[in-house]
């Protein structure tokens, strides 16, 4: 497990830490929207995007919430071996009442979810620790065995990312946010039936309310965002 981190100096050092940074890192993509939006934000009075703070100002228990620290491809060990849950941008928020976020943020540019978890276990090899990561990811989110193979397993180890960081930073709530810069009605919906499987009844443009699971309390969001213009690109690169 990585604990030591390097601080940025702009979205170009994002780019380096992207498993394919040649594909990846283009405009109107996901990492490179992603970067330039909370590095815009870096000398804001909360270090959040304005869209950001704007929707965690319209729940009530995250209203006010300011950034602590935010590590870019933040990889979170899991059981089974093979690789960490890689979240493209991981946040622990303080809150005004009082108290600690662990907040996963998975953006998305009209990207898919990927692969269903029924999909993702059938890929592997008989000797291949993928049950075992299955076993934590439904014990972690209180999922049962026969509700989890239609959903989207980015989904499940995205959130149980948010869920385990939140135990290790002793934070009392944990938030899986979806920051998408296009539409995908497609996307939403994979989304949409997550958070059904978690009991919330979700929608664009809201943060809802997920299960208590170990003491910490599970959320769930999606935030429609434009991808940035070029002034804002150039303010992102320029403002350091």
């Amino acid at each position: 497990m990585t604990r030591i981190y390097t601080p940025t100096s702009g979205p170009g050092d994002w780019r380096r830490l992207l498993a394919d940074p040649a594909k990846h890192w283009k405009r109107k993509r996901s990492a490179f929207e992603l970067a330039v939006s909370w590095e815009r934000a870096r000398r804001s009075e909360r270090g959040l995007p304005s869209a950001v703070a704007a929707l965690f100002d319209r729940h009530p228990k995250f209203k006010g919430a300011s950034l602590v620290l935010g590590i870019p491809e933040h990889q979170v060990s899991l059981d089974g071996g093979g690789h960490p849950s890689q979240t493209d941008l991981w946040a622990l928020l303080s809150i005004a009442g009082g108290g600690l976020v662990s907040v996963a943020i998975e953006a998305k540019a009209g990207e898919p979810f990927d692969k269903t978890v029924a999909e993702w276990l059938a890929a592997g090899s008989p000797r291949s620790g993928r049950p075992a990561r299955l076993r934590q990811l439904q014990e972690v989110l209180a999922l049962k065995p026969e509700v989890a193979p239609q959903l989207r397993y980015q989904l499940l180890h995205r959130t149980a990312a948010a869920m385990l960081e939140a135990r290790r930073f002793r934070a009392g709530s944990a938030l899986l946010l979806v920051q998408a810069f296009a539409d995908d009605p497609e996307s939403l919906e994979a989304f949409s039936h997550f958070g059904r499987a978690l009991g919330c009844v979700c929608s664009a443009g809201t943060i809802v309310d997920g299960p208590v699971l170990d003491g910490v309390a599970l959320h769930v969001g999606w935030l429609q965002c434009p991808p940035a213009t070029d002034a804002e690109v150039a303010a992102a690169n320029r403002d350091q």
